[in-house]
């Protein structure tokens, strides 16, 4: 049909409604609505995902803390999202699990960080590399003990990015582009 569109479903109807419909129209077993009245025989695709859960949740004692739902795997993936970051963990270096340019890494951990796992990571490190090392919990020596290590203390790190408690999640932008043309643009 030549069309293209997003469709948003918050509820199970994407299971039970939308998703088999689509495989109907394409497949060209779909006899109703738009496909009928233009004749469609089928073919064509879609892409379907779902939102994680959120990731940044509030204990008992209104206490920012990640959420339960989320793996190992899914949290260095969602902070590596939030960093600008391409979550592809190396096989063979542990804490080279997200990149963002050819030389700086991002390691998301949720153990204790101690001067010695710096040091082991130090000594593994080219000098030219960049490490960021997202954690719950580190020592306080830590902080600059090496000029090509930060450390960073999740979900901290992450609550800048985030909104919590809005009604109205419309974008704040303070200077916006001007698409005028300019009246000397014209004259070149």
């Amino acid at each position: 049909m030549g069309r293209q569109w997003i469709g948003i479903e918050l509820t199970d109807a994407a299971y039970t409604h939308d998703v088999p419909r689509l495989k109907a129209v394409i497949y060209g077993e779909d006899k109703g609505g738009i496909t009928k009245e233009t004749q469609y025989g089928g073919g064509g695709s879609f892409d379907f995902y779902e939102l994680a859960p959120s990731l940044i949740q509030f204990d008992q004692f209104d206490e920012p803390i990640i959420s339960k739902k989320y793996n190992a795997d899914m949290l260095a993936s969602a902070v590596a999202l939030h960093e600008g970051f391409a979550y592809c963990p190396d096989k063979e270096c542990f804490w080279k699990q997200s990149k963002s340019t050819e030389n700086a890494y991002l390691f998301v951990t949720t153990m204790h960080v101690t001067s010695a796992v710096l040091d082991t990571i130090a000594n593994q490190m080219q000098p030219e590399e960049f490490l960021i090392i997202a954690c719950k919990t580190f020592e306080s020596e830590c902080d600059g003990l090496y000029r090509n290590i930060a450390i960073k203390k999740i979900p901290e790190m992450l609550l800048g990015r985030c909104e919590f408690g809005k009604d109205n999640y419309d974008l704040n932008i303070v200077n916006p582009p001007d698409y005028t043309e300019d009246e000397d643009d014209d004259k070149e």
